[in-house]
């Protein structure tokens, strides 16, 4: 791999704590390796450490870890690259293992599998522990996945995953949107479980549990929409369906008997809701044509971003 180009990323705000030892630690698993810590605003001094530990630093002055990565991605050609978190969680020695799967495997993400190792056990926060086993799950059984840590920082990316990748989301979601995107993608993935120590006394995470939560299970909902149109209107036309289908069939039971409809305003209500029920069918049954459409054209693009990264070699 000595003439491979190895990127390390680290995305920072006020990790002046901890920013040292995790530079030095990876300094010494991948000596290969250019080391970029992009400071986030930081205001703790962060970024002098960085550089006198001998990390290239550049700044993203826009807030978020997802434009963080989004410059990344953007700035930086490499042949694997290796994202991490600057807090000290991940020990550095599964690095070489997730670079190799990359160089070496074909692989187009790799994984830092926290949830079966240490995690539960290391992290002090029943709310994030929580939050993480929704967050899997839920993406799991929307997507057909078998990812096992959605929200993990420690992954490594091929070029083509780097230079394809559309990073929408600005914050924490940014972890759950590449795992959703690979498995929407069918990109290779490769998973390994690493350990995972609990932040050293003195350093905060900036993950808010609860506003943060929100927004990764807003990002699933919002892609298994752009992602699976047909299934996410099939669903709300089944419930407009039988919401109307409920109130629809007393009124008609009691037409048959009768003759009468004296429940008019109910039976209007039903009617908008079946109405509301074939929209909902209609919308999902065009958006997934798109979809479609859009897979093909990615895989056109796919080839296009290989021909580019292979030329350049």
């Amino acid at each position: 791999m000595e003439d491979k180009k190895i990127a390390v990323l680290i995305p920072c705000f006020n990790e002046s704590r901890t920013i040292k030892k995790v530079i030095r630690d990876y300094k010494w698993v991948l000596p290969e390796a250019d080391i970029y810590v992009y400071d986030n605003n930081s205001t703790d001094g962060m970024d002098e450490i960085a550089k006198n530990a001998g990390a290239i630093v550049r700044y993203e002055y826009r807030q978020g870890k997802g434009n963080v990565i989004r410059s990344m991605f953007r700035d930086i050609d490499a042949d694997c690259y290796l994202m991490i978190d600057g807090d000290d969680t991940y020990p550095a020695e599964s690095a070489r293992e997730m670079v190799e799967c990359i160089l070496n495997r074909g692989a187009d993400m790799v994984i830092g599998d926290r949830l079966s190792s240490t995690y539960f056990q290391e992290n002090k926060r029943p709310f994030h522990n929580l939050g993480n086993t929704v967050v899997r799950s839920s993406v799991n059984r929307f997507f057909k996945g078998n990812i096992t840590d959605i929200m993990t920082g420690y992954r490594a990316f091929s070029p083509l995953f780097a230079k394809s990748f559309p990073a929408i989301s600005k914050g924490f979601e940014i972890e759950t949107e590449m795992s959703i995107f690979a498995l929407d993608k069918n990109m290779r993935l490769e998973i390994i479980p690493i350990k995972y120590r609990d932040r050293p006394e003195g350093s905060f995470s900036k993950l808010n549990t609860y506003s943060d939560g929100f927004k990764v299970l807003t990002t699933i909902i919002k892609l298994y929409k752009d992602y699976k149109p047909l299934q996410f209107f099939g669903m709300l036309s089944l419930i407009w369906f039988i919401i109307g289908g409920a109130m629809f069939i007393p009124v008609f039971a009691e037409f048959l008997s009768t003759g009468l409809v004296p429940r008019f305003p109910t039976l209007f209500v039903s009617i908008c809701f079946m109405i509301l029920a074939t929209i909902s069918l209609s919308c999902g049954l065009i958006l997934d044509t798109v979809a479609k459409s859009n897979r093909k054209d990615f895989e056109i693009k796919l080839n296009i971003i290989r021909m580019m990264l292979n030329k350049d070699k």
